[in-house]
């Protein structure tokens, strides 16, 4: 059976449109079988972008890596609604890689570079302000664990990870993995079991 978190998805292409907003932000989105979440964003995702927006508003230009971006809501939302960033995303999954890059081309988004990598494996000599995830749960608590982990070398002093998990779907384990590898973290927002959990680099 084929999954979203896999490499190549092996279901039958079948691509829907759909528009995603934000504020007075609009991005229209080309999703797809065998991709996270098809045809509409998903209520976590959406979580993460407005606490992480609202946390963050626009100011110095930042590097933000969207890890797991799937077909792109997260990035490309960042992206567009604060075009002085520079945001990088990444997925091992081929189609949802193909997807990104239509994503950013029909919306116009020059500020985002879209990389092919299993979590943060391949992201090498680059460093982040921000880590943004909304981790594959289904493909098992250590691949979302070494996300959690690998985060730390890649942010830079005083950055920050914001990831978003539901409490049945491992928030507990991924909150303590958390203090285990950043020796902090807080949640920033809660709802419909859906949780923001936020770990600063302090060393």
């Amino acid at each position: 059976m084929s999954h979203y978190y896999d490499a190549n998805p092996e279901v039958e292409s079948d691509e829907t449109v759909f528009t995603y907003s934000y504020d007075n932000h609009n991005l229209k989105l080309t999703t797809d079988t065998g991709v996270f979440s098809k045809g509409k964003i998903d209520f976590g995702s959406d979580l993460l972008v407005t606490t992480f927006l609202k946390a963050n508003p626009p100011g110095p230009t930042k590097n933000i890596i969207d890890v797991g971006c799937g077909y792109g809501p997260i990035g490309l939302m960042v992206a567009k609604v604060a075009p002085h960033h520079q945001v990088t995303m990444v997925d091992v999954n081929q189609r949802a890689l193909a997807l990104a890059k239509r994503n950013k081309q029909k919306n116009h988004i020059e500020n985002v570079e879209i990389v092919e990598s299993d979590g943060l494996t391949q992201v090498e000599d680059a460093t982040f302000d921000f880590v943004l995830t909304n981790p594959p749960i289904r493909a098992g608590k250590t691949v979302v664990h070494q996300i959690l982990t690998d985060a730390s070398s890649k942010l830079k002093q005083e950055g920050a990870l914001y990831v978003v998990i539901q409490k049945k779907q491992g928030m507990p384990s991924a909150k303590k993995k958390m203090q285990e590898v950043f020796e902090n973290v807080e949640v920033v927002e809660k709802s419909k079991g859906y949780y923001i959990l936020r770990s600063v680099k302090l060393d």
